[in-house]
C-alpha cells in the first residue's frame, strides 16, 4: 500500500505519518508539503529518521504534483494555512493554501486512480449558528452539538469558505470523475506534536504558558472565558483514519462531523482551572473585551452519523490527553521552547 500525506509535516500530518508507519508496517509513505511552518523541518527529520521521505512542494501552484512519481493508493489531505485570522488579512494565501491545493490534489488522485480522505474543517458552519446555539446553550446547559445536515448559508470567514469549497469540489470530482472519497470535518485537536499559537493550537499553547508561568488572555465575549470548545486527541483521529483505510469501502463517498464531542467539551475558565491542577501553577489571565468578527463562541461536534458507520469514538478523555500532552512538553522542553 503507498500513501501520500499531504501536509505531511504539520501537526496532523507529521502525526499520520509516523502512526500509519507503526500500524501498516508494509505501507510506503510519502510526505508532502511546503515547509512553511517554523516547526516543519523539525517534524521533518523526525519523519528521515522513521524512514519517511519528504517532497517539499507548494500545493498552492498549478499542477505541482505532475512530476511526483509516487503512484498512491491514498491520498490523506491535511494540509492548509489553518489559522482563520490569517484569512482576514491574506486572502490570496488562504484560498492558495486551502483551495487551489485541494485542486491538484485532485487531479493527482485522478492520474494515480487513488482513494482521497480529506480533513476538513468546523469552520465551515455560519458563524451565526454558533451565536445562536451558544445563547441556547447558556440558557438550557445543555448542548446542541453540529451535525452534517445544518444550515450553510451565511458567512463563514474566508477559511472556512476555502474548507467549504474544497468538500464541494470533491463532490463535484465525485459526480463527473467517479472519485473515490472520505471527508472528516473536524474541531479542535490536540496532543503531543502540536505547537500551539492564539490562532490555532489553543489547548497546546494554554498548557505550554501554564507550565512556563506565562500570561494568557480570554479574548472576547466579555472576557470572562465563556467560548466552549470540544477537543479530540490526535490518536483518537489517528485510530479513525487507518480504520478508514482498512475498510474504505464502509465510509467512502460520505461526509462525517469528527470530534471529541459534547463528553469533551469545555470553555477556556475550565480549561484554565484544569491546566492550573495539572502543572500546579496560576498564571495571569487578561480579560480582553474586544471580540474578533471571526471568532465563535459554541462549537460541539455530533459523533452520531460516524458511530452509525464504525464503532469509533474518543477513547482519550479531555483529561487524559492534556496529561499526556503535559508530558510530553516536560520531556521535550528544551528542544521544542523555539516553536512555542
Amino acid at each position: 500500500m503507498k500513501i501520500i500525506i499531504t501536509g505531511g509535516c504539520g501537526f496532523v500530518g507529521s502525526a499520520l505519518c509516523l502512526f500509519l508507519r507503526k500500524n501498516l508496517p508494509n505501507s510506503k509513505i510519502l510526505s508532502v508539503d511546503n515547509l512553511s511552518k517554523i516547526y516543519s523541518k523539525f517534524n521533518q527529520k523526525i519523519l528521515k529518521k522513521n524512514k519517511i521521505r519528504t517532497e517539499i512542494v507548494d500545493l498552492g501552484k498549478f499542477n505541482c504534483l505532475k512530476d511526483i512519481k509516487f503512484k498512491s493508493d491514498f491520498i490523506i489531505d491535511c494540509s492548509a494555512e489553518p489559522a482563520v485570522e490569517v484569512s482576514r488579512n491574506n486572502i490570496s494565501k488562504v484560498i492558495r493554501s486551502n483551495f487551489l491545493s485541494t485542486y491538484n490534489i485532485l487531479e493527482k488522485t485522478k492520474i494515480d486512480n487513488s482513494k482521497l480522505i480529506f480533513i476538513s474543517s468546523s469552520r465551515v458552519y455560519p458563524i451565526k449558528n454558533s451565536y445562536v446555539k451558544f445563547q441556547k446553550y447558556k440558557k438550557n446547559k445543555k448542548h446542541l452539538p453540529y451535525s452534517e445536515k445544518e444550515d450553510f448559508s451565511g458567512q463563514k470567514t474566508i477559511y472556512g469558505f476555502t474548507k467549504y469549497s474544497s468538500e464541494k469540489l470533491i463532490e463535484e470530482y465525485n459526480y463527473s470523475s467517479n472519485l473515490k472519497y472520505i471527508i472528516n470535518r473536524c474541531g479542535l485537536i490536540s496532543g503531543p506534536g502540536q505547537f500551539g499559537k492564539v490562532e490555532q493550537g489553543l489547548v497546546s499553547l494554554w498548557l505550554w504558558r501554564h507550565m512556563n508561568k506565562l500570561s494568557l488572555k480570554y479574548l472576547g465575549y466579555n472576557g470572562k472565558g465563556e467560548q466552549v470548545r470540544d477537543v479530540l486527541f490526535i490518536e483518537d483521529l489517528c485510530n479513525l483514519i487507518l480504520k478508514q483505510i482498512k475498510s474504505y469501502h464502509i465510509f467512502q463517498n460520505n461526509l462525517f462531523c469528527v470530534g471529541g464531542g459534547a463528553k469533551n467539551s469545555i470553555n477556556l475558565k475550565n480549561l484554565t482551572k484544569i491546566c492550573e491542577k495539572i502543572t500546579s501553577n496560576k498564571v495571569e489571565i487578561i480579560n480582553n473585551m474586544e471580540t474578533s468578527i471571526y471568532d465563535i463562541p459554541y462549537y460541539v461536534t455530533s459523533l452520531k452519523k460516524i458511530k452509525k458507520f464504525t464503532k469509533w469514538e474518543p477513547k482519550i478523555s479531555l483529561n487524559e490527553g492534556l496529561k499526556i500532552t503535559y508530558n510530553w512538553m516536560r520531556k521535550n522542553q528544551t528542544t521544542i521552547r523555539k516553536f512555542f
